[in-house]
């Protein structure tokens, strides 16, 4: 019988840095704290409401007190940043989105009332976009079924400077018009808000991941699709030239949603901007983890600190998802 000859490896073992998971976590290349995360909410045009979203397990559009209440809960968890979408009032949804800027709107008050509840311990982010104001459910100023890029920059303006007036810190225009970072940038320069951060959509894709979501924010289109305007996922260089495009144009900050379908996307942002990277781990990726993990097929917690973890190591500064709240409670257990 031949002699069994076992090669031992050389000096290098890869394994010893894995034996316990105190050294593991030691030399992890890639974290995911309390403090990268932005927590989306939609806010109601109410001052108490709590109405769950059926496909967004554990997620609920909310009134003013429910949200201004939910978010001191996650602020203590160390949440210090949210995202908010609104709902105009009954009635309140125009061809022209007129309600999105109005300063009673439900975004509006809500910026007031956190930013005098909890000042700069929070940053108050709001997307800017007509979708959820328009009648029709376009992202713009639609004109015999196709939406005007140039004739919708005037109403997001108006919408974010309104944001930048009610204390919001961040507005983030998700609404994919060309040339909207930098007419959003000239009007809070000119209004007197400087300093308001502006966060670009600069990556939005036209995905099947957004499902949820236009329930929750009651944004469906009433006729056709948003991929006029919102980019071809098979476009990964096109991706690029959006980002860059928005800095030239003024952006601070830049977002590329979905997240966990679009990685090589995240990463090539990151390779060509320096600016904050956020990454958006929409709702449809939400819901899917939510759904498997109702049925036994996966391990929630796992699979979600995993996706997030995913979109860290591709290159994202800040994540904001829907999962936020439970994922600050894991990392505390």
């Amino acid at each position: 019988m031949a002699e069994l000859i076992v090669t031992t490896p050389g000096r290098t073992r890869l394994r010893r840095l894995r034996r316990t998971r105190t050294l593991r976590n030691l030399v992890a290349e890639t974290t995911v704290g309390a403090e990268n995360l932005i927590m989306p909410h939609f806010v109601l045009p109410a001052r108490r409401a709590n109405v769950a979203i059926a496909s967004m397990p554990g997620i609920a559009q909310q009134g003013l007190e429910n949200v201004v209440k939910q978010i001191g809960k996650d602020l203590a968890l160390g949440i210090r940043a949210v995202l908010l979408f609104g709902h105009p009032e009954h009635g309140g949804k125009t061809p022209d989105g007129a309600a999105a800027a109005a300063a009673n709107g439900a975004v509006q008050r809500a910026c007031e009332r956190l930013k005098r509840e909890f000042g700069d311990d929070l940053i108050v982010m709001t997307d800017v976009c007509l979708c959820g104001y328009t009648d029709h459910g376009h992202c713009g100023i639609l004109d015999h079924g196709q939406v005007l890029n140039d004739a919708s920059l005037a109403p997001l303006v108006h919408m974010a400077i309104s944001h930048a007036r009610a204390g919001a810190d961040v507005v983030a225009p998700s609404d994919m018009m060309d040339g909207r970072v930098a007419a959003i940038r000239d009007g809070l320069d000119d209004a007197g808000f400087e300093d308001t951060v502006l966060m670009s959509y600069a990556v939005k894709f036209a995905s099947a991941y957004y499902g949820p979501f236009r329930e929750a924010a009651d944004s469906t289109p009433a006729s056709g699709d948003r991929q006029s305007y919102q980019m071809d996922f098979r476009n990964g260089r096109e991706a690029v030239r959006e980002a860059l495009q928005d800095v030239e144009e003024g952006a601070d900050w830049l977002m590329v949603k979905p997240a966990l379908p679009y990685l090589d996307v995240i990463r090539a942002v990151r390779d060509a901007s320096l600016l904050p990277l956020s990454a958006y781990n929409v709702s449809g990726e939400y819901s899917a983890v939510k759904a498997a993990a109702a049925n036994g097929w996966i391990d929630e917690r796992a699979v979600t600190l995993e996706s997030l973890l995913a979109m860290r190591r591709a290159g994202a500064d800040i994540l904001i998802t829907y999962a936020a709240g439970e994922v600050a409670q894991w990392l505390r257990a």
